[in-house]
């Protein structure tokens, strides 16, 4: 029985190929981007799995009030990792020290390479089970040591064994390599760590660090952490909240109602999905977006079945003789539902077989966008039972208001030849096309305000010009100490008009400090300032704006205690004239000038309090200005040559400010672009479906439409006819979709401070847009129908 079942339902899908065809692909299409989808939502759920761990690694984290406002930060002082690692065993297996990733020179012999790395305590490796490659866990006991990524060996050593080799570190130490693990997975916290060099050496290697190591305030680190088997993450989060507080009076620095530091542990399954915080409370974080695409990829799915309920039901006057025969045969209703499953499951097979298809030749391109390494896991046999099972239940969902329509026709009236679908019958096509276009519209107008945000901010003006801008980050002290030799050797080739350096690069504040004191300072005023040390051309090489004041010079001694302050700071301190006000945090600073607020941050907040203080120490950073009348590779060779010329043994290495600046957009712009992508889909699907309905339509009105054209009709009214009805219901989608676009995108815009408004043009562009695809998708069937010749529809009779 169900051998025959499946043949009848082949011998209907070659009879009609037209239909059979629309079905087949809108169907692969809307199952490839739910497979799209669910192997992207299914490699966010398992961040950080990779590590064996995972149940029990946490990162301590910190809730800070200041002036009544709570935030949220990763940052920690060092004494915190000693503390817990003494006071708190019982809780803690490991508690690991880590700074920040960065990037570091890598020399073997005349091969020199930038590789991003960790410095961390010895016990990392087996926090977080590194899988070794060469070598053992326990390479990182040896201060002079350093253990590589399989892909960072690879980059310095080739195919040479690296174990036991020495390489030069920022041309300053010799380490020897201990151990090669694999690299860390792409969906990962550490997937940009390709080297782990030992805590030891970051002490000794920088003077600040060992002044930091009994500094409770300095808040300039990572702490990682592996709980007990018996330690519940709670209740360890109850017994540390206070131990920054309490140590910190302990220092003398001030604490109370307007700085209150709260320690807690956030459990490595949250540090991706949930990671944001307001007021103190996990908001949510990347898991708003699993559940946006989880339903995007739902509604997507949804519309192609819909096309196929529609185009089924659509020929029911065709199957109606059919039905009859088979009932006044013998056949009960189950046997005929059964009968149309069939079709709709054999469809829906066919279907997955080409979306498979579409994922592989898509994946690469979708890759890219989504900054992933997805696959198809061919070779796991639980992708192919759920690929199965996914077909069935769509082939059931696709084919379950047909069979049930379809097998509900009465024999006697349809072999009477008395059987008539009725107006009523066009009804609920009539509600899925609705439905189908309004999923649609909202999707565009979701992606119109997602990309109108991102451009918006891309336009807010941040203060500086970023145009040829150039940062060069400083591995080593050389540039520093030969500073005024290479900026007059660049400004003499013509290809640089000027060049400074910063504690931090103009896309952002490394640095932050509060304790200050200024006249006027509220009592109980808790300050927290970004603070930017800066040599004297920094200003002109930034092209930022003066406002009061006047920029550094060297022809004032005393600018080595000035300081410029932003249009943000100055409000923060009240100052209506801050020029000539002293501001103090163990040294007295003279305030000299006042910038336009520049956005060195987050582009979406508020710009925050920044001190420019002289700087009298080794930047991090060398900007360059780039003369905007040479040509950029001409410059950057010169440039270049320069500095190979002062520091040949550093790799040469830039980045244009503006691409750095762009980087910030590039969350959003991910996430515009894949649900820009799945709006295109989800329209195609929904216009394939309406192409569908218009032939069909055409096809059934042949006779109606030769009588009009006899009767004078002319093409543009036969045109208008036949494309009425569906822009009526496009209409009807337009004012139930408006509504909910707005609702959503309103309460989406919400979380950012900076942000566009809904402006009443995106509906209305969307409504023109979506009529206009219509009537594109419904013309060439209407038409078609308009220009055949009546002769050979009316003469059939």
């Amino acid at each position: 029985m169900l051998k025959n079942y499946f043949k009848i339902a082949w011998r209907n899908l070659i009879k009609n190929k037209a239909h059979s065809v629309i079905n087949i692909l809108g169907l692969s299409v809307g199952m490839a981007v739910t497979i799209l989808i669910g192997l992207w939502i299914w490699d966010e759920l398992s961040f950080n799995k990779s590590f064996a761990n995972y149940n029990r690694i946490v990162q301590v984290m910190q809730h800070q009030t200041f002036n009544g406002v709570v935030g949220t930060q990763n940052d920690m002082p060092i004494p915190m990792g000693i503390t817990l690692r003494q006071d708190y065993k019982a809780d803690f297996k490991y508690a690991v020290l880590s700074s920040w990733t960065g990037d570091h020179i890598l020399t073997y012999r005349d091969n020199k390479v930038v590789q991003n790395g960790n410095y961390m305590q010895p016990e990392a490796p087996d926090l977080f089970t590194l899988k070794m490659v060469e070598g053992t866990r326990s390479g990182l006991t040896d201060p002079r040591s350093i253990m590589l990524s399989a892909s960072a060996a690879k980059a310095v050593f080739g195919n040479a064994d690296p174990i036991n080799k020495v390489i030069k570190f920022d041309n300053a130490y010799d380490l020897k390599v201990s151990g090669v693990y694999e690299n860390f997975a792409h969906n990962s916290e550490l997937r940009e760590v390709a080297f782990i060099t030992p805590w030891d050496l970051y002490v000794d290697s920088e003077p600040w660090i060992k002044r930091a190591s009994t500094r409770w305030g300095n808040n300039s680190f990572q702490i990682f952490a592996q709980l007990n088997p018996n330690a519940d993450i709670d209740k360890v989060s109850a017994k540390i909240k206070d131990v920054k507080l309490k140590n910190i009076a302990a220092q003398g620095d001030k604490v109370g109602a307007t700085f209150h530091p709260t320690m807690f542990l956030q459990p490595m399954s949250k540090l991706h999905l949930y990671s944001e915080f307001k007021d103190g409370v996990n908001t949510g974080g990347a898991i708003e977006f699993v559940w946006m695409f989880g339903i995007i990829g739902v509604f997507v799915l949804l519309l192609a079945c819909i096309n196929f309920m529609n185009l089924s039901t659509a020929q029911s006057e065709k199957r109606a003789k059919e039905v009859g025969i088979r009932k006044t045969l013998g056949s009960f209703r189950l046997q005929l539902i059964s009968q149309f499953f069939s079709e709709s499951i054999l469809t829906a097979i066919f279907s997955f077989i080409v979306s498979l298809l579409l994922v592989q030749l898509s994946l690469n391109w979708f890759n890219n966008i989504a900054d992933k390494t997805l696959s198809v896991p061919w070779q796991n046999p639980l992708f192919w039972i759920g690929g199965v099972v996914f077909s069935i239940i769509t082939g059931l969902i696709a084919g379950s208001y047909p069979a049930l329509y379809l097998s509900s026709f009465r024999p006697v009236k349809v072999l009477k030849g008395t059987f008539k679908v009725g107006r009523l019958a066009s009804m609920p096509r009539k509600v899925l096309v609705v439905l189908q276009f309004t999923i649609s519209v909202v999707l565009i107008i979701g992606t119109v305000v997602v990309f109108r945000q991102v451009q918006f901010t891309k336009n807010r003006p941040v203060g500086y010009n970023r145009n040829g801008l150039l940062r060069i980050d400083m591995r080593t002290p050389i540039i520093h100490q030969s500073f005024d030799a290479v900026r007059s050797d660049l400004i003499r080739s013509g290809v640089v008009t000027e060049m400074a350096e910063s504690g931090s690069p103009l896309t952002g504040v490394w640095s932050n400090n509060s304790g200050f004191e200024w006249r006027g300072k509220p009592a109980g005023l808790q300050d927290d300032f970004g603070t930017i040390p800066v040599s004297t051309q920094f200003g002109k090489t930034a092209g930022w704006k003066i406002v009061q004041g006047r920029d550094f010079s060297k022809d004032f001694l005393t600018d080595s205690s000035a300081m410029v302050i932003n249009e943000a700071a100055a409000k923060f301190m009240n100052f209506k004239n801050p020029v000539g006000e002293i501001v103090s945090n163990g040294k007295k600073y003279t305030i000299i000038g006042v910038v336009s607020d520049m956005v060195m941050s987050s582009p979406y907040d508020p710009v925050k309090p920044t001190l420019f203080p002289m700087l009298n120490q080794r930047g991090v950073v060398v900007n360059i200005r780039v003369n905007p009348n040479v040509s950029m590779h001409e410059a950057l060779a010169k440039i270049e040559a320069v500095f190979k010329q002062y520091d040949p043994s550093s790799p040469f290495g830039y980045i244009f400010s503006d691409e750095d600046y762009a980087k910030k957009f590039s969350n959003e712009e991910r996430i515009g672009n894949l649900a820009g992508f799945f709006t295109i889909l989800a329209i195609f699907i929904s216009c394939m479906g309406l192409f569908g309905m218009a032939s069909f339509m055409a096809e059934q009105r042949t006779k109606e439409i030769g009588v009009r054209k006899v009767l004078g009709a002319t093409v543009l009214s036969l045109w208008q006819l036949m494309s009425k009805d569906f822009v009526v219901l496009i209409l009807i989608s337009l004012f139930i979709a408006v509504p909910i676009g707005y609702y959503f995108m309103n309460g989406w815009l919400q979380d950012y401070k900076y942000r566009s408004d809904l402006s009443w043009w995106i509906f209305a562009l969307t409504g023109l847009g979506t009529i206009a695809i219509t009537l594109l998708t419904v013309s060439y069937q209407s038409i078609k129908a308009a220009l055949a010749n009546p002769v050979k529809s009316l003469r059939s009779e």
